[in-house]
């Protein structure tokens, strides 16, 4: 991977890069809320089964599978696919924003005109278009995830700066095999089975006062 293409999906796929995903707590809000997430050891478990089991995991075979699509018309069922997989209406709707912030993000710096597309699909288009390696995509748009996650249970908790960066480097060896992971998935492989992180965001859609959209 050369320097140019590593500094790009650095870009791209940082907390930073203009998606909006500091407004989305994917459901963590109400885990925290209702004290199932009250420390450090209960964000990594948390996370960890995202990862492994929920829709993280799904993400990232949304994510190989635009890479390797071949039309657009293929992204486009992927699309479909993507907001049928979510959990609920917020879900749906994090998803969809964040792609679509993405989209915008590379067609106004001059880099892509892609449809808005939802968030793991917009990304494999968009660096199998600027031809970026997939395994690498696929590593840094799970760190991105976690990484954003960490950052809001940071703030959210609260939990101190030194114990989120703990978390995410307990996470890595996780978000490195699912990464490997997927690259040989297919969509047969799709479906989850992380109840109550599911059950949180849709606990997250009554709740009275929120900070996060999702």
């Amino acid at each position: 991977m050369d320097h140019g293409a590593l500094l790009t999906l650095a870009r791209w796929l940082s907390p930073a890069f203009p998606t909006g995903g500091f407004a989305f707590s994917h459901g963590l809000e109400a885990e925290v809320a209702a004290g199932r997430i009250a420390s450090a050891a209960d964000l990594q478990g948390w996370l960890a089964d995202i990862l492994a089991h929920g829709s993280g995991r799904n993400d990232a075979i949304l994510l190989a599978a635009s890479w390797r699509a071949e039309t657009d018309a293929a992204r486009a069922e992927l699309a479909d696919l993507a907001l049928a997989l979510a959990a609920g209406a917020e879900r749906a709707r994090e998803t969809r924003a964040q792609g679509a912030a993405f989209v915008q993000a590379l067609k106004g710096s001059g880099e892509a005109v892609l449809p808005e597309w939802p968030l793991p699909v917009a990304v494999g288009a968009a660096a199998r278009r600027a031809g970026l390696p997939l395994a690498e995509t696929l590593l840094l748009y799970l760190q991105n995830f976690a990484t954003n996650l960490a950052t809001i249970a940071v703030r959210h908790v609260p939990l101190g700066h030194s114990e989120g960066q703990g978390v995410l480097a307990a996470l890595a060896p996780r978000i490195q095999r699912l990464a490997a992971e997927a690259e040989g998935l297919g969509l047969d492989d799709l479906g989850t089975c992380a109840l109550a992180a599911d059950m949180a965001s849709l606990e997250h859609e009554t709740m009275q006062t929120r900070i996060f959209r999702s």
